[in-house]
């Protein structure tokens, strides 16, 4: 039987990703509601959203394309994160918090694609 992708410890970490995201950045400034708060936003949903979409396809390369999206968007994520440290609108503590559960993002994306990357095209 088939794993459904909700199951999946790559799609619930990085689901609550989305969440600490959507949680710390009700902080930010209003002016950036439109700008930076909306980047970093559709950065994190893209992340579960493409395993999602990844998952659903009928072939492996199709599932590693999906994959390669979310940890493009991972990696977008991250650059934004870096840009609010630097205008102040989060702490290095909260940072280091979202920093931590990046990686642990990339660790379980690059091990998905990984195996994908193995299972015959």
């Amino acid at each position: 039987m088939k794993k459904e992708y909700t199951d999946l410890e790559v799609w619930m970490e990085s689901r609550k990703l989305v969440n600490i995201v959507y949680d710390k950045t009700k902080t930010f400034p209003r002016e950036e509601l439109f700008g930076l708060t909306n980047q970093i936003r559709r950065s994190a949903v893209s992340i579960p959203s493409n395993i999602a979409e990844g998952c659903g396809r009928r072939t492996s390369k199709d599932t590693l394309q999906f994959l390669y999206i979310s940890r493009g968007s991972l990696f977008e994520l991250e650059t934004q994160l870096y840009l609010s440290l630097d205008q102040q609108y989060i702490s290095e503590i909260l940072f280091e918090e979202l920093s931590k559960q990046i990686l642990v993002c990339k660790k379980l994306i690059n091990g998905f694609i990984n195996y994908y990357k193995n299972l015959p095209q």
